[in-house]
Protein backbone atom coordinates (compact mmCIF):
# COMPACT_ATOMS: atom_id res chain seq x y z
CA UNK A 1 0.00 0.00 0.00
CA UNK A 2 1.36 3.37 -0.97
CA UNK A 3 0.97 6.62 0.92
CA UNK A 4 -1.58 7.77 -1.64
CA UNK A 5 -3.68 4.61 -1.15
CA UNK A 6 -3.46 5.00 2.61
CA UNK A 7 -4.59 8.64 2.46
CA UNK A 8 -7.44 7.65 0.16
CA UNK A 9 -8.57 4.97 2.63
CA UNK A 10 -8.48 7.53 5.46
CA UNK A 11 -10.62 9.92 3.42
CA UNK A 12 -13.01 7.18 2.37
CA UNK A 13 -13.51 5.13 5.56
CA UNK A 14 -12.72 7.32 8.58
CA UNK A 15 -16.22 8.81 8.91
CA UNK A 16 -17.98 5.45 8.82
CA UNK A 17 -15.45 3.91 11.17
CA UNK A 18 -15.88 6.84 13.57
CA UNK A 19 -19.71 6.53 13.49
CA UNK A 20 -19.44 2.81 14.24
CA UNK A 21 -16.98 3.36 17.09
CA UNK A 22 -19.00 6.24 18.54
CA UNK A 23 -22.23 4.21 18.57
CA UNK A 24 -20.41 1.25 20.07
CA UNK A 25 -18.49 3.11 22.77
CA UNK A 26 -20.82 6.05 23.39
CA UNK A 27 -17.80 8.26 24.03
CA UNK A 28 -16.29 10.74 21.58
CA UNK A 29 -12.70 10.46 22.78
CA UNK A 30 -12.82 6.65 22.89
CA UNK A 31 -14.23 6.57 19.36
CA UNK A 32 -11.50 8.92 18.15
CA UNK A 33 -8.87 6.71 19.81
CA UNK A 34 -10.28 3.60 18.14
CA UNK A 35 -10.22 5.23 14.70
CA UNK A 36 -6.71 6.56 15.17
CA UNK A 37 -5.50 3.19 16.44
CA UNK A 38 -7.06 1.39 13.44
CA UNK A 39 -5.38 3.65 10.93
CA UNK A 40 -2.09 3.40 12.79
CA UNK A 41 -2.33 -0.39 12.63
CA UNK A 42 -3.23 -0.16 8.95
CA UNK A 43 -0.09 1.85 8.27
CA UNK A 44 2.09 -0.53 10.25
CA UNK A 45 0.59 -3.52 8.41
CA UNK A 46 0.33 -1.81 5.01
CA UNK A 47 2.43 -4.47 3.30
CA UNK A 48 0.20 -7.29 4.56
CA UNK A 49 -3.26 -5.73 3.97
CA UNK A 50 -4.95 -6.42 0.65
CA UNK A 51 -5.91 -3.07 -0.91
CA UNK A 52 -9.30 -4.45 -1.97
CA UNK A 53 -10.21 -5.38 1.60
CA UNK A 54 -9.16 -2.27 3.50
CA UNK A 55 -12.69 -1.40 4.65
CA UNK A 56 -13.32 -4.87 6.03
CA UNK A 57 -9.88 -4.92 7.67
CA UNK A 58 -10.50 -1.55 9.36
CA UNK A 59 -13.92 -2.49 10.73
CA UNK A 60 -12.63 -5.87 11.91
CA UNK A 61 -9.73 -4.18 13.67
CA UNK A 62 -12.10 -1.65 15.26
CA UNK A 63 -14.48 -4.40 16.36
CA UNK A 64 -11.71 -6.36 18.07
CA UNK A 65 -10.23 -3.24 19.67
CA UNK A 66 -13.58 -2.20 21.13
CA UNK A 67 -14.41 -5.68 22.42
CA UNK A 68 -10.96 -5.97 24.01
CA UNK A 69 -11.26 -2.48 25.50
CA UNK A 70 -14.69 -3.27 26.91
CA UNK A 71 -13.45 -6.45 28.53
CA UNK A 72 -10.45 -4.66 29.97
CA UNK A 73 -12.65 -1.89 31.37
CA UNK A 74 -14.96 -4.43 33.03
CA UNK A 75 -11.99 -6.16 34.67
CA UNK A 76 -10.49 -2.89 35.89
CA UNK A 77 -13.71 -1.42 37.22
CA UNK A 78 -13.24 -1.13 40.97
CA UNK A 79 -16.11 -0.26 43.23
CA UNK A 80 -15.67 2.05 46.13
CA UNK A 81 -16.63 0.44 49.46
CA UNK A 82 -20.34 0.81 50.06
CA UNK A 83 -21.03 2.22 46.61
CA UNK A 84 -22.96 0.25 44.00
CA UNK A 85 -22.70 0.84 40.28
CA UNK A 86 -25.38 3.06 38.79
CA UNK A 87 -28.33 1.18 37.43
CA UNK A 88 -30.73 2.96 35.19
CA UNK A 89 -34.13 1.51 34.57
CA UNK A 90 -36.35 1.81 31.54
CA UNK A 91 -38.83 3.91 33.50
CA UNK A 92 -36.47 6.87 33.99
CA UNK A 93 -38.78 9.20 32.12
CA UNK A 94 -36.99 9.45 28.78
CA UNK A 95 -38.86 11.53 26.29
CA UNK A 96 -36.48 11.37 23.36
CA UNK A 97 -36.45 8.26 21.18
CA UNK A 98 -32.75 8.69 20.39
CA UNK A 99 -31.89 8.67 24.11
CA UNK A 100 -34.01 5.57 24.66
CA UNK A 101 -32.36 3.77 21.74
CA UNK A 102 -28.89 4.81 22.92
CA UNK A 103 -29.62 3.44 26.40
CA UNK A 104 -31.00 0.21 24.91
CA UNK A 105 -27.88 -0.17 22.75
CA UNK A 106 -25.65 0.20 25.81
CA UNK A 107 -27.45 -2.73 27.42
CA UNK A 108 -26.89 -5.13 24.53
CA UNK A 109 -24.21 -7.80 24.76
CA UNK A 110 -21.06 -6.88 22.81
CA UNK A 111 -21.63 -9.24 19.89
CA UNK A 112 -25.26 -8.23 19.44
CA UNK A 113 -24.35 -4.55 19.58
CA UNK A 114 -21.62 -5.00 16.98
CA UNK A 115 -23.70 -6.91 14.45
CA UNK A 116 -26.65 -4.54 14.83
CA UNK A 117 -24.49 -1.45 14.35
CA UNK A 118 -22.70 -2.95 11.36
CA UNK A 119 -26.00 -3.93 9.72
CA UNK A 120 -28.31 -1.03 10.54
CA UNK A 121 -25.89 1.89 10.84
CA UNK A 122 -23.14 0.95 8.40
CA UNK A 123 -25.14 -1.12 5.90
CA UNK A 124 -22.94 -4.21 5.76
CA UNK A 125 -24.33 -7.46 4.36
CA UNK A 126 -24.71 -10.51 6.60
CA UNK A 127 -21.72 -12.11 4.91
CA UNK A 128 -19.51 -9.06 5.45
CA UNK A 129 -20.56 -8.86 9.11
CA UNK A 130 -19.66 -12.52 9.49
CA UNK A 131 -16.19 -11.85 8.09
CA UNK A 132 -15.66 -8.88 10.39
CA UNK A 133 -16.86 -10.57 13.58
CA UNK A 134 -15.80 -14.14 12.82
CA UNK A 135 -19.38 -15.44 12.97
CA UNK A 136 -21.27 -17.55 10.46
CA UNK A 137 -24.02 -15.90 8.43
CA UNK A 138 -26.82 -17.73 10.35
CA UNK A 139 -25.26 -16.62 13.65
CA UNK A 140 -25.19 -13.03 12.42
CA UNK A 141 -28.89 -13.23 11.52
CA UNK A 142 -29.75 -14.68 14.94
CA UNK A 143 -27.80 -11.99 16.80
CA UNK A 144 -29.41 -9.22 14.75
CA UNK A 145 -32.84 -10.69 15.45
CA UNK A 146 -32.11 -10.94 19.18
CA UNK A 147 -30.75 -7.41 19.37
CA UNK A 148 -33.77 -5.98 17.57
CA UNK A 149 -36.05 -7.97 19.87
CA UNK A 150 -34.18 -6.55 22.87
CA UNK A 151 -34.63 -3.01 21.54
CA UNK A 152 -38.33 -3.60 20.98
CA UNK A 153 -38.76 -5.04 24.48
CA UNK A 154 -36.71 -2.26 26.06
CA UNK A 155 -38.76 0.46 24.47
CA UNK A 156 -41.82 -1.57 25.33
CA UNK A 157 -44.53 0.97 25.21
CA UNK A 158 -44.85 4.46 23.88
CA UNK A 159 -44.91 5.74 27.47
CA UNK A 160 -41.10 5.84 27.42
CA UNK A 161 -41.00 7.81 24.19
CA UNK A 162 -43.98 10.15 24.51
Amino acid sequence: MTLKEFNHSVDQWSDGLYRYALKWTGDVSSAEDVVQDCFERLWVNRDRVDATKIKSWLFTTAHHAMVDGSRKYKREQILEPGKLPEQSSPDTGYNDLQEVLHEALKRLPEVQKSVLLLRDYEGYSYQEIGEITGLSEPQVKVYIYRSRLHLRNYIGSLDLVV
